[in-house]
């Protein structure tokens, strides 16, 4: 019998975690002077049209008393734990995790603790998250589902665009040539998350819509030799532009589920409003 952890930057609706059975270890939040937990909720519309306006929000990784809080309950039941976090080229969420794993394993010999970095963000973390909770239901072992989640995290492909080049540049994914320039020409980036879990600038498309296309054209180029029955779409506060999307993915690609849901509090701080994500398997990232 064994557990899977995970952390919120999945961005899964808040029930999914229930509906998966998963236990959930939050990120946090500084916003407006108040700490809190990263959640994927009605609020997050206040939250973006916050940040549309120019507010900021501060952001903080998963440390291990917190990691250990959650796994221990379990250790002590006598369940093994399967822990899936936060790409580690993006937060320390993962190391904090390995740490926690690690003073655990001394105090709970007889348990069994894996972790795993699945060097993926948002959706694209929710996704592998979810395939894992699959195979777990279909009666794989504690071993075979993060034998499985390794060998597959590199063919979980993430594939962005973003609105206002501005959150891009804050970042330092781009230059303040670049997004200043691109914001008068309505230069879209398409951006993916890499082997080692960055976000990278792969092509530009002129307009929203082009690269909006442009995402979806990524499913005809990597994903056609997947079993992709199942996607995922994340948003920052653009539900319209998600719609169109998966409107692209069902007609062309003949997609059956389509999960949509907002982009979360820790991951929408640093892309802002208007990003807009497609996740589902390929040939490579």
């Amino acid at each position: 019998m064994y557990q899977i952890i995970t952390d919120s930057t999945c961005d899964f609706p808040d029930q999914m975690y229930a509906e998966l059975d998963l236990v959930k270890v939050p990120l946090t939040v500084e916003f407006r002077g108040e700490l809190r937990d990263d959640e994927n909720n009605d609020n997050l519309k206040n939250l973006y049209d916050a940040l549309a306006a120019g507010e900021v929000a501060k952001t903080s990784a998963v440390n291990p008393d917190r990691w250990a809080k959650a796994m221990e309950p379990c250790l002590e039941s006598g369940r093994d734990v399967l822990v899936l976090a936060f790409s580690s080229g993006l937060s320390t969420t993962y190391q904090s995790a390995a740490i926690a794993a690690e003073e655990l394993r001394e105090k709970y010999p007889q348990r069994k603790i894996l972790v795993v970095d699945t060097l993926a963000a948002s959706l694209g973390e929710g996704l592998l998250v979810w395939y894992a909770c699959q195979k777990r239901d279909q009666g794989m072992s504690l071993e075979e589902v993060h034998a499985w989640v390794e060998e597959n995290k590199l063919h979980l492909c993430h594939w962005f665009t973003a609105d206002d080049l501005m959150y891009l540049k804050r970042g330092g994914r781009i230059s303040a040539a670049t997004a200043v320039v691109g914001t008068m020409l309505q230069i879209k980036p398409v951006l993916h998350v890499d082997d080692e879990g960055h976000l990278i600038n792969m092509a530009k498309a002129r307009g929203r819509r082009a690269s909006i296309d442009a995402l979806a054209k990524q499913v005809g180029v990597l994903g056609q030799n997947w079993d992709n029955e199942t996607m995922f779409i994340s948003h920052g506060n653009c539900p319209e532009d998600a719609a169109y999307l998966e409107r692209q993915l069902r007609e062309k690609y003949g997609v059956k589920n389509v999960i949509i849901s907002y982009v979360g509090a820790v991951i929408g701080s640093h892309t802002g409003p208007g990003v807009l994500a497609l996740f589902f398997l390929g040939d490579h990232r």
